[in-house]
């Protein structure tokens, strides 16, 4: 079915990899399209616990194919959806900010992790900082570009971007359009951690592996609800339903099986969702 992604499931983790890389992946509309339908299968998937996100070749994604950008600035909107790809992944309780077109990413029950294996620039910003943590390789560069081809912020990256970096940030990436390298990136809080080109995809999968041996796959997906929409919600209402939540987690069998692991010290073994 997949034409323009790979996809792969090795418990607990599901690998979903752009795969053009001959155009260093740049993005299509099908490409969102299978993008989409494999974290649907992902998600509901009991055996993955998290999501890797990267690119095939020497790039994570150059941004909008020309092909698209060409066809745009001539006046041409959109291509045909295909029927066998429609998905509809994520919680519908995150409420429709987090259901948009590229914003569905936070609101999927799962973590997400970008890793960044080369050149990440203009509609692949957005994308990258929708997932819920994002690792750089070495060579990994980074650019908004749109400034510099008379566009905007698009898809929600002048949301996301200040929420990260912090408003002067944001302001000299995308006034400027310019290119940044990994360390630079991981400075300014754009990236988590930059690893050696070799290592990253496998540190990104061990990363998800850790998470399914030590922390509960109900308690995260319910901690990433909070943290996204309690960036627009202020400290007595996010405090209120903090404690509402905490009190129906008590009756949760996570909450049994994480007090009884830690007193027998042994490692948990959570259920899956």
């Amino acid at each position: 079915m997949y034409e323009q992604i790979l996809y792969d499931v090795s418990d607990p983790v599901a690998t979903i990899q752009l795969n053009r890389p001959d155009r260093l992946n740049a993005w299509t509309d099908r490409m969102g399209e299978e993008v989409r339908h494999a974290l649907a299968k992902a998600e509901a998937d009991r055996s993955v616990v998290g999501i890797v996100l990267t690119g095939a070749g020497r790039g994570f994604c150059a941004g909008a194919d020309l092909k698209n950008l060409q066809a745009i600035s001539a006046g041409e909107r959109g291509g045909r959806a295909h029927a066998e790809l429609a998905a509809d992944p994520g919680d519908p309780e995150m409420g429709d900010s987090f259901r948009k077109t590229y914003s569905y990413l936070m609101s999927l029950r799962k973590p997400i992790v970008a890793a960044i294996n080369g050149p990440c620039a203009g509609m692949a910003m957005p994308i990258a900082l929708f997932c819920d943590l994002r690792f750089a390789s070495e060579s990994a560069t980074f650019t908004t570009a749109f400034v510099r081809r008379g566009l905007i912020a698009e898809w929600g990256l002048s949301w996301t971007l200040p929420r990260l970096v912090g408003t002067a940030h944001a302001l000299d990436l995308l006034l400027s359009g310019r290119k940044i390298d990994a360390r630079e990136a991981e400075r300014m809080g754009l990236v988590n951690r930059v690893l050696p080109d070799e290592k990253l995809v496998s540190h990104c999968q061990d990363y998800v592996r850790e998470l399914a041996a030590n922390s509960s796959p109900s308690s995260m997906m319910v901690m990433k609800r909070q943290v996204y929409q309690q960036l627009t919600r202020e400290l007595g209402p996010s405090c209120d339903e903090a404690v509402k939540l905490m009190v129906e987690s008590f009756s949760r069998p996570d909450f049994k099986e994480g007090v009884q692991s830690f007193l027998e010290r042994r490692p948990p073994k959570f259920p899956r969702i």
